[in-house]
């Protein structure tokens, strides 16, 4: 990589970094772009080069926490060598990540104001409900959920998981509330399983 190059990803980094902590912090219609171009020591002339607009950065910081958590749940399901039990600890590591206050805030509260419902939700499908649909797949090809159309039912686990998460951050103690949605959701989900 040359020397332009890395300074490039370099100022690409520092904007990410200053945008997501300001972003979760304040939320997105709270911070400027003078405001992050000042965290990130750059100049907007350098943010414009990188990001269409505030909005494209902010696209690109969600990307970022949607990936981290696919991680998170990733690794936790993968901790778990039957595949009811990856499932269920990958859905209930899904709650528990959401419910981290940046990642709330920008995942799942101004995700969908900012980009709209339909392009935060491309987002979403293309990364989490990919994943959880590929493993609803899997359960009903091993017998273990009824045989059923996927999509429908990602859709509602997706949409309970994602408000629960929402819940729990409005609820005014995450910390407190946890095990008792962690407890919900367990129910909610051993109530698919059919062997």
């Amino acid at each position: 990589m040359n020397v332009r190059a890395r300074q490039r990803e370099r100022t690409r980094e520092a904007l990410l970094r200053e945008g997501r902590t300001l972003f979760a912090t304040r939320g997105y219609g709270e911070v400027s772009l003078a405001e992050i171009v000042g965290a990130a020591g750059v100049t907007k002339g350098a943010l414009y080069h990188l990001f269409e607009s505030k909005a494209d950065l902010f696209r690109a910081v969600l990307g970022q926490v949607q990936e981290e958590v696919a991680r998170t749940v990733a690794r936790t399901a993968d901790a778990e060598d039957d595949l009811w039990t990856r499932f269920t600890a990958g859905c209930q590591a899904f709650l528990t990540a959401s419910t981290a206050p940046g990642i709330q805030r920008i995942m799942l509260v101004d995700g969908p104001a900012v980009l709209g419902w339909n392009d935060w939700r491309a987002m979403d499908e293309a990364g989490s409900a990919s994943h959880l649909a590929d493993v609803i797949t899997e359960l009903i090809g091993e017998g273990l959920i009824a045989p059923q159309p996927v999509a429908p039912l990602t859709h509602l686990l997706s949409g309970a998981m994602n408000e629960a998460a929402l819940w729990l951050a409005a609820s005014g103690d995450p910390e407190a509330n946890l095990p008792d949605t962690r407890s919900a959701l367990a129910q909610m989900l051993d109530a698919l399983r059919v062997a």
